[in-house]
């Protein structure tokens, strides 16, 4: 399914993602993390400040990402895309409370030390394996 709503539609579940970042080497870093559609065409996730992924972003901004449906992991869809955005301080803590609130009902505990980030997809696909025979 090449229709952007396929795959972003999973991106709104509380499905756990994972994002896949490049090491300074090129070795590719993969992680769990929670994450949500900002606006109708990008998504948002967060990390600790200087974190390793925090690092591998800021110096490449490739990303690529996959999920399951968190009911059939037969269901998935996968992104490539760029961080267009760093979000600190107070405007990174409201994104980073919206995805708190979707995936554990309460505001992220944590209130320093974070940053947000948005991606800007540019290519993806989604598949049901479920229907493949």
């Amino acid at each position: 399914m090449k229709d952007w709503n396929d795959a972003a539609r999973l991106f709104s579940t509380t499905a756990v993602a994972h994002l896949a970042t490049l090491q300074p080497d090129g070795a590719p870093q993969v992680v769990p993390l929670w994450i949500d559609r900002h606006g109708d065409d990008a998504l948002v996730l967060f990390s600790g400040a200087g974190s390793r992924k925090d690092r591998n972003i800021t110096r490449d901004a490739r990303v690529a990402l996959s999920i399951t449906a968190p009911d059939d992991p037969y269901v998935m869809a996968a992104v490539r895309g760029t961080v267009v955005e760093r979000v600190e301080g107070e405007a990174g803590m409201a994104l980073i409370d919206g995805l708190s609130q979707k995936y554990a009902g309460k505001p992220y505990g944590v209130r320093e030390g974070l940053v947000a980030f948005i991606i800007r997809p540019t290519s993806w696909w989604s598949h049901d394996y479920g229907d493949a025979g």
